[in-house]
């Protein structure tokens, strides 16, 4: 069980000591976001497993149509989706027993957050993180760092 009473950069922290991680939100047709974060947590020597229900490859990697299809499972999930559908990877992260979930949410663009599956998390004792982008925290560059300044300094993360 993961402490309720953590702060965001321990959840962080938490997250990123991870090494199995599944990433959802990836598209097969441009150049996305969650691509770039699967990347870098990639680069970094994560073990990434790209999850997307139409897909069979994507970087180079065998995709997943769900997170009960990654053989031996994951210990945590980036979810850059819309809402509705963190709802249900969220759904299944939790019947999984998987720990460690992070909806993307930054200031510049949608949300992944879905409030139902922060309290999902929360409630089940989950280590959720609902800010940021782990781009802030993996040896970030000038815009992922003053965006983590922003919300930092407009108290969203704390």
């Amino acid at each position: 069980m993961i402490a309720t009473n953590m702060t965001h950069q321990e959840r962080v922290q938490d997250f990123l000591a991870q090494k199995r991680i599944a990433v959802s939100g990836l598209s097969r047709t441009k150049d996305s976001g969650a691509g770039a974060i699967y990347l870098k947590l990639r680069d970094h020597g994560y073990q990434v497993f790209p999850i997307h229900p139409n897909a069979e490859a994507l970087h180079g990697d065998t995709c997943y149509p769900n997170l009960s299809a990654i053989p031996s499972g994951v210990d945590a999930v980036f979810i850059m989706n819309s809402p509705d559908i963190t709802n249900a990877i969220v759904d299944e992260a939790l019947g999984l027993g998987i720990q460690r979930v992070w909806m993307h949410n930054n200031t510049l663009m949608p949300s992944s957050v879905s409030e139902t599956a922060v309290n999902q998390c929360r409630a089940a004792n989950i280590n959720v993180i609902s800010v940021g982008c782990p781009m802030m925290f993996l040896e970030p560059d000038f815009f992922h760092s003053c965006m983590r300044w922003m919300i930092r300094a407009t108290g969203r993360m704390k």
